[in-house]
């Protein structure tokens, strides 16, 4: 069974993940649902196969586990993957899309990224949340000053020589 098997699609969550796994002609070899602390121990047993997941949170920390036992895990759009979906959706028939969609030799995937690029995504989501929630909080508090008939030009620098002057 293991032998045959070319492509494992995995839908992962938090705590259950969905397994499915075909061969190189399409037919499915492998169902399986395990938790989160069996799946390394599975992927392990596997001589190297593509290993598909859907692009979300969790999805680049997974991709780069899998290549540490040899694997190859490629990330899909979500999109790319619903029209390979038979029937409503859920977790098992989301796998089992994935794996197909991982058949198609023309699929687009996402790159995997590394724990560097994260961190650095990371950095920058952070960034700019604050700074949206500068520029809140100045337009507020102009918007209060204004009701006292004090106008604040607007701009964080001409906000501070302002509070500076009065």
């Amino acid at each position: 069974m293991k032998k045959k098997l070319s492509v494992l699609g995995i839908d992962i969550a938090k705590q259950v993940f969905h397994l499915v796994g075909m061969d190189a002609h399409g037919p499915i070899v492998v169902r399986k649902r395990l938790y989160r602390a069996q799946v390394m121990e599975f992927i392990a047993q596997l001589p190297p196969t593509f290993i598909g997941m859907e692009a979300c949170g969790g999805a680049h920390y997974w991709a780069r586990r899998f290549r540490e036992p040899g694997h190859e895990g490629k990330l899909m759009a979500p999109q790319f993957v619903a029209p390979y979906r038979t029937a409503s959706k859920n977790d098992l028939r989301d796998a089992e899309a994935i794996a197909e969609a991982m058949t198609r030799p023309t699929m687009r995937c996402v790159a995997v990224k590394s724990v560097e690029q994260q961190e650095l995504q990371a950095l920058h989501r952070v960034r700019e949340r604050l700074m949206k929630a500068r520029t809140a909080l100045l337009n507020e508090t102009r918007g209060l000053l204004h009701e006292y008939g004090i106008i604040v030009p607007q701009g964080a620098a001409t906000f501070r020589e302002h509070v500076r002057e009065k």
